[in-house]
């Protein structure tokens, strides 16, 4: 891949954007490397949590503004695969991510960071959605923004298309955690650590009875989460997670 750095180390996969001249600036191409490398994350049996982050200064500017200018049809071309394509597969991405926000976030790289499970900010990070200004609409600011924060902060936001810094982020409930920049990533590979750490299928399960749950009532969402439960309860690491309970031993996870 061209414009995303991906590898697995101790099946921890790392996703990194890599267009550091163009503050990874997300362009056809590296939309399309995207979804190479989190399609091989949840297929991949050695890949249990993942990691995105960018190179240089910057998480991700969102939109290529000059490719998007450029194309003829507005949101893709036939059999593209779209931005649009790309947070709906990443809202039903069972496998946990962890975005280490390196830098500045804003209009689609927010949306991606939105989309990951636990976030750590940098404190040089922003946070924004200035499409307003560019004369262009946002879809990752009405679709995903207003579900993590209070409607009037997120049309805050969208409206005036004014960033917000990492501290605010951080008191917003937007990211879980922020530290100084040279910090960033190992802390966001400490927290995929205690991830990996924990039984793969049981952890997939929580995210995946959360995500189908979303929007559905009690009665319905308790179902889903029965149905997903009694799943993993008869997986080989349940079994083993309860005989080394009871041996009083560190569990070995095989993720079957």
């Amino acid at each position: 891949m061209e414009f995303v750095v991906y590898e697995i180390r101790d099946r921890i996969a790392h996703i990194r954007m890599n267009r550091p001249d163009k503050l990874n600036a997300i362009n056809n191409q590296m939309r399309a490397e995207l979804f190479e490398a989190f399609e091989d994350v949840e297929r991949n049996p050695d890949a249990w949590v993942a990691i995105i982050t960018g190179t240089g200064r910057s998480f991700s500017v969102g939109h290529d503004l000059v490719s998007m200018a450029a194309r003829a049809i507005p949101g893709g071309g036939p059999g593209e695969r779209t931005t649009d394509d790309l947070y709906l597969y990443l809202s039903q991405f069972y496998k946990p991510v962890v975005a280490a926000i390196n830098g500045i976030c804003i209009a689609q790289g927010a949306g991606l960071a939105l989309l990951s499970d636990i976030r750590i900010a940098s404190e040089t990070a922003q946070f924004g959605w200035p499409q307003v200004k560019r004369g262009i609409s946002s879809m990752s600011g009405p679709c995903l923004l207003t579900e993590q924060v209070p409607h009037n902060v997120a049309m805050e936001f969208l409206m005036t298309g004014e960033f917000v810094g990492a501290q605010d982020a951080l008191r917003l409930n937007l990211v879980n955690r922020v530290v100084p920049a040279e910090e960033v990533l190992s802390t966001a590979e400490a927290m995929a650590t205690k991830i990996r750490d924990n039984a793969p299928l049981a952890v997939r399960g929580i995210k995946e009875a959360t995500l189908r749950g979303k929007g559905v009532d009690l009665a319905d969402r308790l179902k889903i989460g029965r149905a997903i439960a009694n799943r993993v309860e008869v997986s080989a690491d349940a079994k083993e997670g309860l005989a080394a309970f009871k041996e009083k031993r560190t569990p070995n996870w095989v993720g079957e």
